[in-house]
């Protein structure tokens, strides 16, 4: 499958945005790590943003920017959203709630459990009727939302934007299931190369024997590359990378089992 690059949209410890990242991702500009800042997104009424929960409001931030890169309107933009955990904190809630003698839970804290939350709140957000797929792979989430995505743009011929998401579990959930740091990532693909292309992805499943070596890792820096083992939806960090230093670069994502999806990146003249 090959796939054009349009716009993409990136939130993360010292990776405010994906402009503001090309530099550091393309190795011209040190990494300084910090708290990921997670902007307020204006898409929702700001009773809804008080009330939004962590993933929520990262996904609908690399979302956003995403399709702002792309120009393309949300609403008429098939979706799919991935995440190796979803929302720990609502989980955390309800299960504490759980263990108290009177067991009465919030019916915001309930909706909110979902795994296709942040789907459902980018859909009201954006007045999206658009097809919208929530999946979870664990580790290899980003692995398998791009190749979900990548199946919807070829087989559909329409763009769709895939949004990957992770934040951190709080105590006691956290000791068995650490997450780094929060991370997301937004990418808006098209079947075809339009004017705001700038990068294509031929994309391949392949069984262990056949793969490539996970070259884009490599020229990470180090922090960035722990954030990268550490944080399941960061594993898509070395495909930004070469989307940042526009260079034809050769990537395998580990998948299921033996099979990982090899990736060939090059970069495209928008326009």
């Amino acid at each position: 499958m090959r796939l054009y690059l349009e716009g993409v949209g990136l939130c993360g410890p010292g990776l405010d945005g994906w402009e503001i990242s090309r530099p550091v991702l393309a190795g011209s500009k040190a990494y300084v790590p910090a708290p990921a800042r997670i902007p307020s997104s204006t898409l929702l009424p700001a009773n809804e943003r008080r009330r939004a929960a962590q993933v929520v409001k990262i996904a609908l931030a690399v979302g956003s920017e995403a399709f702002l890169d792309a120009g393309r309107d949300p609403a008429e933009t098939a979706t799919v959203f991935t995440s190796s955990g979803g929302d720990g904190d609502t989980i955390h809630e309800i299960l504490s709630v759980l263990a108290t003698p009177q067991r009465e839970l919030s019916p915001t804290r309930f909706h909110n459990s979902v795994h296709n939350t942040a789907s459902g709140y980018w859909s009201i957000a954006t007045g999206s009727r658009a097809a919208s797929t929530s999946l979870c792979c664990h580790d290899e989430s980003f692995a398998a939302g791009l190749l979900e995505a990548g199946v919807q743009v070829i087989t559909q011929q329409r763009a769709a934007a895939l949004i990957a998401y992770d934040v951190q579990y709080p105590a006691p959930l956290s000791a068995v299931r650490p997450i780094g740091a929060p991370f997301a990532v937004a990418l808006v693909l098209s079947p075809v190369a339009t004017a705001k292309s700038f990068a294509s992805i031929a994309l391949e499943l392949k069984t262990g024997t056949q793969a490539w070596p996970a070259l884009g890792s490599q020229a990470l820096d180090p922090a960035l590359e722990m954030l990268r083992r550490n944080t399941p939806a960061a594993r898509s960090l070395p495909l930004l990378a070469a989307f940042a230093r526009q260079a034809e670069t050769h990537i395998s994502l580990p998948y299921l089992g033996d099979m990982t999806l090899a990736l060939s990146i090059a970069p495209l003249e928008a326009g």
